[in-house]
């Protein structure tokens, strides 16, 4: 009587919605008659599923229909849920050098691979005429000490006037600043090793002519990398210095387990994110600079927790539930629970409410289930 009725109420509402397709007067009763109709379908079909569990667990006809299905016990485990972004791996020192003054390159001392210490020199430049002038400054100064100490032992013994004396000082002090000056520009021509590294790459050669603004040699310190990624700015109140991190790396197939070294404070006008970095040591001497990445955050963390997979959590018209397998009268029957889901990742939902330990959640063949099935694991 009730699927009787049920097809009379839809053959109303579809009548009622030509009506209202075809305008005329009355339109806004015709409308709430329409949504009257519609929540007593809702209704219905709430009931046309009671009866038929009802049914399920009555009718001797179905004994015979049993249906194959698998389960899984519900058990407390952690689950964790990340914040995936793409990164890439960068050096904290990881510099390309070029040359502080122009000049004609005399020699090049290294090649890519050698490892180089700080201050190291690793290419110069022609330095003869600075040779020349700090050589005839040396001599200057050479002089101007000599004179200056035989003018300091006679002032000592109280013999000439100590104008003379400061004027030896000065003449001595000044050539003393002039070579230290001409030093200095010499020490321009040499490219030096700001860090203890590894020659990644030199992209000059000898007899080459270069300035400030030519690319000379790159250094890396491969003791020194971190993984960078920028994160929407939606996620900064979530992640914070020593989060709990993995870092996968697709092209080797590795992932590494770390922490949240620095979580920015502030939100890029360019494309809404913010920086976070993980750093990692020497220990993990296969990665190198530029290498892609895809690092996870984790900003939900629960120790004790019941999870499944997402396509087992259905959804009706009272809320989400899950099919679970209960003995009923000797037989095996699949009964609807309804359940509350919280966080999802990587495939699995939380099980925040609905189930309990031991609870054997039906997870293969739960999609043509009808509560009261008979069913056998």
């Amino acid at each position: 009587d009730i699927i009787k009725y049920m097809k009379k109420v839809i053959i109303a509402i579809t009548a009622i919605g030509f009506l209202t397709a075809c305008g005329g007067g009355n339109s806004s009763k015709k409308v709430e008659e329409l949504e009257k109709l519609r929540k007593q379908q809702s209704e219905l079909n709430e009931k046309i599923k009671s009866l038929e569990a009802e049914i399920a667990l009555t009718d001797t006809s179905r004994k015979d229909k049993i249906k194959f299905v698998a389960a899984t016990d519900m058990s407390l485990k952690p689950f964790t849920h990340y914040i995936e972004v793409q990164a890439n791996v960068e050096g904290d020192e990881d510099v390309v050098l070029s040359a502080k003054t122009p000049g004609t390159v005399t020699s090049v001392n290294v090649k890519a691979g050698d490892h180089v210490t700080k201050g190291q020199v690793l290419a110069t430049l022609d330095d003869q005429i600075m040779q020349k002038a700090i050589a005839e400054v040396q001599n200057e100064l050479n002089l101007v000490t000599t004179l200056y100490n035989r003018q300091k032992n006679l002032w000592d013994q109280q013999i000439g006037s100590e104008v003379q004396y400061l004027e030896a000082k000065t003449r001595k002090e000044g050539a003393e600043k002039k070579l230290a000056s001409i030093q200095e520009q010499w020490d321009m021509t040499r490219i030096k090793a700001p860090f203890s590294g590894t020659v990644d790459n030199v992209m000059i050669k000898t007899g080459q002519l270069v300035s400030p603004q030519v690319p000379a040699i790159r250094v890396v310190n491969l003791e020194m990398l971190k993984v960078k990624g920028e994160l929407p700015e939606t996620y900064i109140g979530r992640v914070n210095k020593n989060d709990n991190a993995l870092v996968y790396f697709p092209d080797l197939g590795k992932e590494i387990t770390s922490k949240v070294y620095y979580s920015g404070n502030a939100i890029s006008n360019l494309n809404r994110t913010f920086n976070v970095e993980v750093r990692f040591g020497s220990k993990e001497n296969f990665l190198r600079p530029n290498m892609l990445a895809v690092l996870k955050i984790a900003d939900y963390n629960k120790e004790k927790a019941m999870s499944l997979p997402v396509s087992v959590v259905q959804k009706g018209l009272d809320g989400e539930y899950v099919f679970v397998a209960e003995n009923s009268g000797g037989k095996t029957v699949a009964k609807r629970k309804t359940v509350k889901s919280g966080m999802t990742y990587n495939g699995n939902v939380e099980i925040v409410e609905g189930l309990n330990e031991g609870d054997k959640v039906i997870t293969t063949g739960y999609h043509d289930l009808v509560e009261g099935d008979i069913i056998k694991l």
